[in-house]
């Protein structure tokens, strides 16, 4: 009997980290619609990302408190015009849950924002470019966690035109009217 329960708990489990990472409604982790950014040439700007945890699960911080844990990472590609800057992360919750009682997790759980920096280049043509990137990310619910993920994030950034430069008068020499 004890053989039998053994190997019930081993297929059961299994079956845990064999599953697609869907919750009740799809996946456990969606990104929000990104606003369209307008920034001026050459001059950085803030886009906020808005994220989404699936109810009845979390996801470990950017700064987990454990060496072991993974953490949620957003990496966004380089363009060739737009500078990639800081990545703001939000302060994640303490929490703990029936697989660890005694240990406190800094986790996300339902809707987070991070912020990323963006800088275009002063030669960047004006116009609309689309950013990609992924949030890698590792979900738990009360009881199991289950393998990490990356879900493939992308946000528009429209690019206008800097202000022409206050043009000054080189022939003319500053002391002319003493």
């Amino acid at each position: 009997m004890k053989i039998f329960l053994t190997s019930a708990l081993l297929l059961i489990s299994a079956g845990v980290w064999a599953q697609d990472e869907l919750g009740p409604q799809g996946p456990l982790v969606k990104m929000g619609v990104a606003p369209v950014v307008t920034v001026v040439q050459g001059k950085p700007a803030t886009v906020p990302l808005s994220f989404r945890v699936s109810s009845g699960y979390h996801i470990n911080s950017n700064k987990p408190k454990s060496e072991f844990l993974i953490p949620t990472v957003l990496k966004v590609e380089a363009t060739t015009d737009i500078v990639i800057g800081k990545t703001t992360y939000p302060e994640g919750q303490d929490m703990s849950f029936a697989f660890a009682p005694d240990e406190k997790l800094n986790v996300y759980t339902g809707d987070f924002n991070v912020d990323v920096l963006v800088r275009p280049l002063h030669s960047v043509q004006a116009g609309k470019y689309v950013v990609r990137g992924t949030l890698k990310y590792q979900a738990c619910d009360n009881a199991a966690c289950y393998p990490p993920k990356q879900l493939p994030i992308s946000f528009d950034v429209k690019i206008a035109k800097a202000a022409p430069a206050a043009r000054q008068n080189p022939a003319q020499s500053p002391h002319a009217h003493q």
